[in-house]
């Protein structure tokens, strides 16, 4: 194990760590989620994270490194009305789908059919909100919020992967500064609490078959495409058959999916890390065993947050979603035939509309898809 490679997991969890927990605990906020019911899902998606990277990098000999869904927490975070037990019912069906998909082809097949566009513009639906509030958070609060955008856009010239975690550093000093009590912060060993899941068909539609979608589409596909971009190729049916069946477990104890890594694997793949990429593989145990110590901290990083100003977390969400929103907008209008459906379902979507208990990430992809069979049905006939 050398110390490049230690380098890089560390690197690696960190920033994607300090870029998205504040995303979480906005999605365990939104389902009334107790502090022990937070501290839970914390470090079970920490653990199955830690544990899924460990095992497809030493089964493939190949660097696989595992990330929680950030676009799947926007996607909780954004839900109003359902409670803990049916969230968790919610993951439970997530993840026993990404485990389907892994073992059964047509599955994926169907999966692969919804257009690019269209899914694109569910997940652009999704982030939007969150980065409006970020930049309502500014104007709210100036004096912390400003700085971390500063900062933010600096440091993103010299290392993008860096840039959120030096916004987050800056705005928790400011934070401390200006008088943020810190007094609350402990150390304290993290337990998993289970949770029994309910099972709404309502909830299942509108949060569980979105967050499967969005999981598959803005983390695993692009998971693959950084490994194949980096010259190894996927283990796409036993990554999707074990991070689904890791994420099924690790529901019961509060916590949402986790999927193939690809902003922070790229800091895993290149020649620094080893340069014998046969045995580049290694990473995935080192970042393993960073995961494992983060999931242990995770009520002092709780606590952390929590005594943050409202407006400083808003901000760095709304930063830490800049880069995926991005993605989704580049891929939603790619494709000029698409672009009208994709157009609804994002505004579909990032309207908060829901209908009969079903949120508005499901009926953003209906209206989308039915849009877009409208436009094939008549230039068929054409």
């Amino acid at each position: 194990m050398r110390l490049s490679v230690i380098s890089a997991a560390t690197v690696a969890a960190l920033v994607g760590y300090a870029s998205s927990v504040a995303i979480l605990l906005a999605a365990a906020t939104a389902l009334g989620a107790t502090p022990a019911q937070t501290a839970s899902w914390l470090l079970a998606v920490s653990l199955g994270k830690a544990l899924g990277s460990a095992f497809l990098s030493w089964r493939a000999k190949i660097p696989v490194v595992l990330a929680w869904s950030t676009p799947g927490a926007a996607l909780i975070a954004a839900t109003s009305g359902i409670s803990f037990a049916e969230g968790v019912g919610a993951f439970v069906v997530s993840g026993l789908l990404i485990a389907a998909t892994g073992l059964v082809r047509p599955l994926g097949a169907l999966v692969s059919r919804i257009p690019d566009g269209i899914a694109a513009g569910m997940l652009a639906g999704v982030l939007l909100p969150f980065c409006l509030k970020g930049a309502i958070a500014a104007q709210t609060l100036p004096a912390l919020v400003l700085p971390m955008v500063a900062v933010f856009l600096v440091v993103r010239l010299w290392n993008p992967a860096f840039a959120v975690l030096a916004a987050f550093a800056t705005g928790a000093v400011l934070a401390l500064i200006t008088g943020s009590d810190l007094s609350a912060l402990r150390l304290a060993a993290p337990v998993l609490a289970p949770t029994a899941p309910e099972f709404r068909p309502s909830v299942i539609l509108g949060l569980g078959v979105p967050l499967y979608l969005v999981t598959m589409a803005s983390q695993n596909l692009p998971g693959f495409a950084t490994l194949r971009a980096a010259g190894y190729e996927p283990p796409v049916s036993a990554a999707l058959t074990t991070t689904g069946t890791i994420s099924t477990v690790i529901a019961f104890f509060g916590a949402h999916t986790v999927s193939m890594a690809a902003i922070t694997a790229a800091i895993c793949l290149g020649p620094e890390v080893h340069p014998d990429r046969d045995r580049r593989w290694t990473v995935g145990l080192a970042y393993a065993g960073v995961w494992m110590l983060l999931g242990l901290l995770s009520p002092t990083v709780l606590d952390l947050i929590a005594a943050l100003p409202a407006e400083v977390v808003a901000a760095l969400v709304g930063l830490a979603l800049l880069s995926p929103l991005m993605g989704a907008l580049t891929g939603a209008f790619a494709t000029p035939d698409q672009r009208l459906p994709a157009s609804l379902t994002l505004v579909t979507t990032a309207s908060g509309l829901a209908a009969f208990g079903i949120g508005a990430a499901f009926w953003g992809l209906v209206i989308g898809l039915a849009v877009w069979g409208l436009d094939r049905m008549k230039s068929r006939r054409l």
